[in-house]
């Protein structure tokens, strides 16, 4: 992936060096048409194309700002309320992630979000356990968990 991104760069630098103009606009050009190029000759060539994952990542971070903003409004709807009505729990969240960094960076992503911290991890690394400030269901969190940042990963990993 970061040769592809580096023979992009220089594809972009060649682009501007030929059109005889050094702006911000010709190097864009030159590197948009790079990633068609790219696009075109994965089927030539074994490589994953790189713009893929690219993506996948900008996916990854409006996913999270999404349930930022979700459980932000959550809490605070908690926080304010009169009567406090919450029910805390531990959720036990077997992992389909392979990778340290993965599980890792799962965790890292569920702690970042208010009303839920990871507490701890299972013993060969594949279980998390997640703290939470209010838990309707259990299943249905896991599910949106596996379905949101779990599977958003995977695509950013592979």
């Amino acid at each position: 992936m970061a040769f592809q991104i580096i023979l992009n760069i220089i594809l972009a630098v060649i682009w501007m060096l030929l059109h005889d103009r050094i702006t911000l606009l010709d190097f864009f050009i030159g590197y948009s048409l790079g990633i068609i190029l790219f696009f075109i000759m994965r089927r030539f060539l074994r490589f994953d194309f790189y713009f893929t994952r690219v993506i996948a990542i900008i996916y990854l971070i409006l996913i999270f700002i999404k349930e930022l903003i979700i459980t932000n409004i959550d809490v605070a709807k908690i926080v304010l309320s009169k009567d406090m009505n919450i029910n805390p729990g531990i959720i036990v969240y077997p992992t389909d992630l392979k990778r340290d960094w993965e599980v890792v960076f799962l965790a890292s992503i569920i702690s970042l979000t208010p009303g839920t911290i990871t507490m701890a991890f299972s013993d060969d690394g594949r279980t998390i356990y997640i703290h939470s400030l209010h838990i309707e269901d259990k299943e249905e969190a896991i599910n949106r968990l596996r379905h949101t940042f779990e599977k958003t990963i995977m695509e950013v990993s592979h």
